[in-house]
């Protein structure tokens, strides 16, 4: 007979981001012992949350009005190829910091999890452990598909410039993202060189902006994946398995459809399926998500203005679709199929 979910083994979430959030919210309300075990990393100080990953993480978190009182972005102001103008196209987000994002998520674990600590050591009765944080397992390699580095800058907005706006610029040595966050304010990302050279270049964005203030955070901005995503006993989640360029992908968005289908897959192993096809599936699932973004992530390289810094970076990103490809070949059918919140067996 099938053991319930509520009567596996522990599982150890490893992180506290997004991913890690949901991953721990998705088991501990079905009833699975969790234990959260945090990272002291820096926050993002500014995240887009678009239509689709606000609706999934309102579903997650039973929250209707969440996001209800956050500034919103009406409008994508693009200049994208060498000497292009500016063309205006409708866009609709919301602008949120990381760390006020997870504070409205209230609690690392629900209610219906109670008895279960944040930080509990039970490593004794561990079924499985989700990474959603680095380090990975020694097994685990990482692939980067390019060298870009993005910085973020607080900056002061010209009065004229639009309060509902994100602007997006490519330049002869790299790209520039504008967001209003507040009225008469905003964050800059800057990818390729430092942020004050790309505005000395810049058409667009520079008219925006009167003022910047020091940089506040530098990450890289290259798309990455690990390599395997998990096995038996653990599995990797959020930006711990993959991470996005913020060019062209919705990071959080990502990170929530993995913790999903991270924590059906552990749901499912509890139930008695074959946790090495459960695990095949997810591989195969998150590297073809993979693929996807690389390649759109292609058409805007190659697009952007030419010049060796874009011709190398497209030729990264063709490196990266080449290795999807590999990968994915050695994969069978699909074997498996959300249905809400859970993973069922096709056939």
């Amino acid at each position: 007979m099938t053991p319930p979910i509520s009567d596996m083994t522990g599982v150890v979430i490893r992180g506290d981001g997004i991913a890690a959030r949901c991953c721990a919210h998705l088991l501990a309300r079905s009833g699975v012992p969790v234990s959260v075990q945090p990272t002291d990393r820096p926050r993002l100080p500014a995240i887009m949350l678009s239509e689709p990953a606000q609706a999934l993480i309102r579903e997650i978190f039973d929250q209707e009005n969440l996001f209800r009182d956050l500034p919103r972005i009406h409008k994508r102001i693009v200049a994208w190829g060498r000497g292009a103008g500016a063309v205006e196209l409708e866009h609709t987000a919301v602008v949120v910091s990381e760390q006020l994002l997870l504070d409205s998520l209230g609690p690392a674990l629900p209610d219906t999890a109670a008895g279960v600590d944040i930080g509990v050591d039970i490593d004794a009765d561990i079924g499985w452990t989700v990474f959603a944080a680095m380090p990975l397992p020694a097994a685990a390699v990482q692939h980067r598909f390019g060298s870009r580095i993005a910085t973020a800058v607080k900056v002061e907005l010209k009065p004229a410039a639009e309060p509902a706006a994100c602007w997006i610029e490519s330049i002869e040595d790299g790209w520039l993202f504008l967001i209003a966050n507040a009225p008469g304010s905003g964050w800059l990302l800057s990818v390729g060189l430092r942020p004050q050279e790309l505005l000395d270049q810049s058409r667009l964005i520079r008219e925006q902006i009167a003022g910047c203030q020091p940089a506040a955070a530098q990450f890289a901005a290259s798309p990455r994946i690990v390599a395997p995503l998990g096995e038996p006993g653990w599995i990797a989640c959020g930006t711990a398995a993959m991470a996005f360029d913020p060019l062209c992908g919705d990071g959080t968005a990502h990170a929530v459809r993995e913790a999903i289908l991270a924590s059906a897959v552990i749901g499912a192993a509890a139930r008695g399926d074959d946790p090495v096809q459960l695990m095949a599936h997810y591989e195969a699932r998150l590297t073809a998500g993979f693929r996807r973004h690389l390649a759109h992530c292609l058409e805007y390289y190659a697009s952007g203005c030419g010049g060796p810094w874009w011709q190398s970076e497209a030729e990264s990103v063709t490196r990266g679709l080449d290795w999807c490809g590999r990968q994915l070949s050695r994969q069978t059918a699909f074997r498996y199929r959300l249905d809400g919140f859970e993973l069922k067996a096709i056939g």
